[in-house]
């Protein structure tokens, strides 16, 4: 690719979906590509590391150390796709440290690009931290993801308005299914036979979702 994309899953508030998404998105670039780096900042289990643990280390932005230290690996055009899984505590932090660094610039100096994925919700604490990421990032760089499963309904209009990805919410006991630590995406896209299946065409369609994601990139680092 002639960039190196960095995507950042995140939301101020838990229970959102968000390590879904991370999931979701790590196993497509792993099949897609062969190989991805993950990075789990979160408190509570189960959280990305657990799911993925043979791609995915833990980062903090808790001290300066932790925050140099996981910038100087999203920084580097090397062309392995970064996914972040934000957890909702460290949001503020995350992105007030970006702003400082000059985290974007430095980025698009050293074609690596990253892409805010923002997961979606219609509570006050989402309503004032999208606009703040708007303030600070790219509209074709900042992506609302509108999980069915929790925004029953349109989404907020400034959400709305730019570039948005949705996944449609599962039937329980699907969810169930999926949420088991062992359960991999890929895994169950090979394994079943039955290409009609629910969950068969869920994955196929975020993964598809995802593929049209990095289309854009490559023609916008063309």
């Amino acid at each position: 690719m002639p960039v190196t994309p960095v995507y950042i899953i995140c939301s101020p508030r838990p229970l959102v979906g968000k390590t879904l998404v991370a999931r979701l998105l790590s196993e497509f670039l792993l099949l897609k590509n062969g190989t991805v780096n993950s990075f789990d900042i979160n408190l509570k289990e189960p959280s990305l590391l657990d799911y993925l643990p043979r791609t995915t280390e833990t980062a903090d932005v808790i001290d300066t150390y932790g925050k140099m230290q996981l910038m100087d690996r999203l920084i580097v055009d090397d062309g392995i796709a970064k996914v972040i899984d934000l957890g909702f505590h460290a949001f503020d932090e995350f992105f007030k440290m970006t702003g400082e660094i000059g985290f974007l610039k430095e980025a698009a100096r050293r074609h690596v690009a990253p892409v805010i994925l923002f997961v979606a919700d219609t509570d006050r604490v989402s309503a004032r931290a999208f606009p703040m990421l708007q303030q600070q990032i790219p509209p074709n760089a900042l992506i609302a993801i509108d999980n069915e499963h929790v925004v029953r309904g349109e989404l907020p209009a400034a959400m709305e308005g730019g570039r948005v990805l949705r996944i449609s919410a599962l039937p329980t006991f699907l969810k169930t299914y999926v949420d088991r630590l062992t359960f991999s995406f890929t895994g169950y896209l090979r394994n079943e036979r039955d290409s009609s299946t629910e969950l068969h065409q869920w994955i196929r369609r975020n993964y598809s979702s995802f593929r049209d994601l990095e289309l854009s990139l490559l023609l916008q680092g063309s």
